[in-house]
């Protein structure tokens, strides 16, 4: 059964919109974990800078399962990961899309010789290592010569794509890609855009070992709160 990571990233924005201390990255993943989350997750990109470094450091000393820090490829930022020593790093590109946003995954072909580095360097002082990549055949292939033991794959396309059509062949990339990486004895998660919609799309592909959820969830605890709504996605992925 696949686990569930919660991305905190979108509660630092709302606390960062109005200025002040609240709310709380930090106390929105001790809620998760009531809720029934596997792992929190927290992104490191300073063209954002949504999650600062305190944020990191608050949260490895208050989460009690496992912290997948979302870190920018640079490797200037080895010494932060080594410094907060979460259980797993996924490694995410420095460079932004056109609205400014962080890019989702990887043109692996680009940075060969950064990944490679960084995941010795992180897997050798014992940190799991993914790699963030778009469901392609080939960037599955890239990340496993660079020794990685995740990927993480970008469902951003299933959620933007413009039609009923669109999505569709965008899901059985995503299946393809997540067979071939099973086969590869790759470690796998998916996430970007997901919600309690999309997430029904994968009934049934148990190879999937973890979704990796943040405005989906946080957009539900709004309106339910945050407990309750990690519980629900927990029993969402339970039933897939």
């Amino acid at each position: 059964m696949a686990g569930l990571t919660v991305l905190v990233d979108h509660v630092a924005s709302l606390r960062n919109s109005g200025r002040g201390a609240d709310p709380s990255p930090a106390t929105a993943a001790l809620l998760a974990e009531l809720g029934g989350a596997d792992g929190i997750g927290a992104g490191w990109h300073p063209a954002r800078a949504l999650i600062d470094e305190q944020d990191l450091r608050l949260l490895r000393q208050s989460v009690h399962g496992r912290m997948v820090l979302h870190l920018t490829a640079a490797p200037e930022w080895v010494g932060l990961a080594l410094d907060i020593q979460p259980e797993r790093v996924i490694l995410r590109p420095s460079e932004t899309s056109d609205e400014g946003k962080a890019a989702d995954a990887f043109d692996m072909a680009l940075h060969t010789k950064t990944i490679f580095d960084m995941v010795d360097t992180l897997q050798s002082n014992g940190i799991g290592v993914g790699v963030a990549i778009v469901p392609e055949p080939e960037q599955v292939k890239s990340a496993h010569q660079a020794r990685a033991s995740w990927i993480h794959i970008s469902t951003r396309r299933l959620q933007t794509a413009p039609s009923a059509a669109n999505q569709h062949q965008e899901l059985l990339k995503i299946i393809d890609v997540v067979k071939m990486a099973h086969r590869l004895r790759l470690r796998i998660a998916l996430g970007g855009g997901l919600d309690f919609r999309l997430v029904k799309l994968f009934t049934g592909l148990k190879e999937i070992d973890e979704f990796s959820i943040g405005h989906g969830i946080i957009a539900r605890a709004v309106l339910v709160g945050m407990e309750t709504a990690v519980r629900d996605m927990v029993t969402l992925i339970r039933t897939l």
